[in-house]
C-alpha cells in the first residue's frame, strides 16, 4: 500500500510537473526572445525576493502541514488535520501579508541598494501584492499533500503555469515597446495573477472536501501551535536562510561580473544567460524527481509513524536509484549536445558552454532533489539547515574571491564543488539513518556505460553521415535517439531490480 501511495502520488506530479515544465520552457523561450538576456537578469534579480518571502512565510509552514497531517492520517485522527491546516494556514498568511507590507513599502531602498537596479521598482511593488495570496494557496496544497492527494496540486500547478503564460502573452501586445522596466513588470504580473488563480482554486477545491469528516479535534490549539512550531521553525530557518544566502549569491553574481571587465549590461545579460536561460534548462528533466520528493516526505514520514520500515527502505532505494539513472543520463545529453540546444532554444552561443559544464552537476544536483524529501520525511531538518548554510557560505565566498578573477566559469566551479559535497553527505545521512542498501555498479557503473555508448553511437552516427543537429527535428530526433538508446541499455544491464519493474 505504501508503495502504491507513493507510485501514484509521484505519477500525477510527474505529469503535471512535466505539463507545467513544458509550458513553461516554452514560455522562457519566449520571454527570452521578447526581452532578451538583459530582460532577463532583471527578472531573476527579482525572484530572489519572492523566494525569500516564500520561504519567511509558507516554505517550513507548508512542510509542517504536510508532515503533520500524514502522521495524524496515519493514525486515523482527522479532526486533528483540520486543526493543523487552520492554525499554520492562518500563522503563514498573516506572515505573508506583513511581508508584502514591508515590500511594497520598502521596494526604493531595496532595488536601489540591494538590486542596484532602479529599473526593478515598479515589479518589486506589483510582486507584493500576491504574497498573502501565495502563502494560502501554499498551505492548502500542503495539506492535500498530507493526505496523499496529489491530484488538485498537480491541476493548480498547471493552472497556475497557464494563466501566468496567458496574461503575459496578452500584455506583450501593450507593455514590449515600453522599455526593460514595463516588459519585466508584464512577466511579474503574470506571476501574480498566476499565484492569486492558483490559490482561489485549491481553497475552492478544500472547502468542498470539508464535509469529509465530522471527527473532533483531540489536540487543543495550543498544543496544535507547539507541534507546528516544532517543526516549521527549524524547516523555517532553513528555508529563509538558504534564501538569504542565495539572495546574496543573486545580488552579487552581476556586481562581481563587473569586477572582471564586464559593463553593467554586459554583466546583467550574463546572469540572465545562465540563471535565465541555461539552469532552467537543465533543471527541466527534474520534474519527474520533484514530483518524487514532494510524494516521498509525507510518505516516509506515514511509513515512519506506523512502524512500516521494510517498505520505507525499498521505497527509497529503488527512488535513488531512478534519480541516479535520470541524472547521469541527462548529464549525458547536456554534455554531449549543449552548444546544438542552446543555438537552437535560445539562439546564443553562450548558452551552450554553460549548459556543457552545467551538465556536469545534474546527477548531484538531481540526488539533491530526491534526497531532501527523504530527509524532510525522517525528521532530519537541522542537517538539511547546517549543510545549506556550508554549501551558500562557500558559494559566496567563490563569488567574492574568483568571479572577479574568472567570470561567471568561477561561480559554476563553486556550485559543483558544493553540490557533490551535500550531496554526497545527504545519502551517507539517510543510510545511516534508514539502514538501506545502494550498489555501486546500479547507481553510477551501469548507467555511466549505457549513456557513454549512447553518447559515443549518436556523435560517430553524425560524423559518418555529416547531420547536424542544429534545428528544431534533427535535435529532436538526435535526443529521442540517445534518449530510447539509453534507457534500453539501461533495462538490459539490469539497473533495476525485477522487483522495481512489475
Amino acid at each position: 500500500m505504501f508503495r502504491h501511495t507513493v507510485v501514484r502520488s509521484a505519477l500525477i506530479l510527474t505529469l503535471a510537473n512535466i505539463i507545467t515544465r513544458l509550458l513553461g520552457f516554452f514560455y522562457r523561450i519566449f520571454m527570452s526572445n521578447a526581452i532578451g538576456a538583459e530582460g532577463m537578469g532583471l527578472y531573476q534579480l527579482i525572484s530572489p525576493i519572492y523566494m525569500l518571502v516564500w520561504a519567511f512565510s509558507s516554505a517550513g509552514l507548508s512542510t509542517s502541514i504536510s508532515k503533520l497531517t500524514a502522521e495524524q492520517k496515519a493514525k486515523g485522527n482527522y479532526g486533528n488535520m483540520h486543526r493543523i491546516v487552520f492554525a499554520a494556514g492562518g500563522i503563514s498568511v498573516a506572515l505573508a501579508f506583513a511581508a508584502s507590507v514591508m515590500v511594497y513599502f520598502g521596494a526604493p531602498f531595496i532595488c536601489r541598494y540591494l538590486l542596484k537596479d532602479d529599473r526593478t521598482l515598479l515589479s518589486m511593488r506589483i510582486l507584493s501584492l500576491c504574497f498573502p495570496f501565495m502563502a494560502a494557496g501554499s498551505c492548502i496544497r500542503g495539506w492535500f499533500f498530507g493526505m496523499q492527494e496529489a491530484k488538485v496540486p498537480a491541476q493548480c500547478q498547471v493552472l497556475e503555469q497557464c494563466t501566468r503564460m496567458l496574461v503575459v502573452y496578452i500584455l506583450s501586445f501593450s507593455m514590449l515597446d515600453k522599455g526593460l522596466e514595463a516588459a519585466c513588470a508584464m512577466a511579474v504580473i503574470g506571476m501574480a495573477v498566476g499565484e492569486v488563480v492558483s490559490c482561489v482554486y485549491v481553497l475552492l477545491h478544500a472547502a468542498v472536501r470539508k464535509h469529509h469528516t465530522n471527527s473532533r479535534a483531540s489536540l487543543s490549539y495550543g498544543r496544535t501551535v507547539t507541534m507546528i512550531a516544532a517543526l516549521a521553525i527549524p524547516l523555517t530557518l532553513n528555508r529563509v536562510t538558504g534564501s538569504l544566502l542565495s539572495s546574496t549569491e543573486n545580488f552579487l553574481i552581476p556586481s562581481k561580473l563587473e569586477l572582471s571587465g564586464l559593463t553593467r549590461s554586459d554583466a546583467v545579460s550574463a546572469y540572465g544567460q545562465l540563471c535565465g536561460m541555461a539552469m532552467p534548462l537543465v533543471m527541466f528533466p527534474s520534474s519527474l524527481l520533484t514530483a518524487l520528493a514532494t510524494a516521498l516526505m509525507p510518505a516516509v514520514s506515514e511509513a515512519n509513524a506506523s512502524g512500516n520500515a521494510r517498505a520505507m527502505r525499498s521505497a527509497i532505494e529503488k527512488s535513488l536509484t531512478f534519480t541516479a539513472v535520470i541524472g547521469i543520463g541527462t548529464a549525458g545529453l547536456f554534455m554531449t549536445l549543449p552548444n546544438e540546444l542552446g543555438m537552437v532554444i535560445y539562439s546564443q552561443n553562450e548558452i551552450g558552454g554553460m549548459l556543457r559544464l552545467l551538465g556536469i552537476i545534474c546527477p548531484f544536483i538531481y540526488f539533491q532533489v530526491t534526497l531532501s524529501g527523504i530527509l524532510n520525511g525522517l525528521g532530519k531538518q537541522v542537517f538539511i539547515f547546517a549543510a545549506n548554510l556550508a554549501s551558500s557560505l562557500f558559494n559566496i565566498l567563490f563569488i567574492c574571491i574568483f568571479v572577479p578573477v574568472y567570470g561567471i566559469q568561477a561561480y559554476i566551479f563553486g556550485w559543483f564543488v558544493c553540490t557533490v559535497a551535500t550531496a554526497c553527505l545527504s545519502c551517507f545521512v539517510v543510510s545511516s539513518s534508514v539502514n538501506i542498501s545502494l550498489y555501486f555498479n546500479n547507481i553510477l557503473l551501469k548507467p555511466l556505460a549505457a549513456i557513454s555508448l549512447s553518447c559515443i553511437t549518436l556523435r560517430l552516427f553524425a560524423q559518418k553521415t555529416g547531420i547536424s543537429f542544429f534545428d528544431v527535428p534533427a535535435l529532436v530526433s538526435a535526443a529521442a535517439f540517445m534518449g530510447s538508446m539509453y534507457i534500453m541499455l539501461v533495462l538490459l544491464l539490469g539497473v533495476f531490480p525485477r522487483e522495481a519493474r512489475k
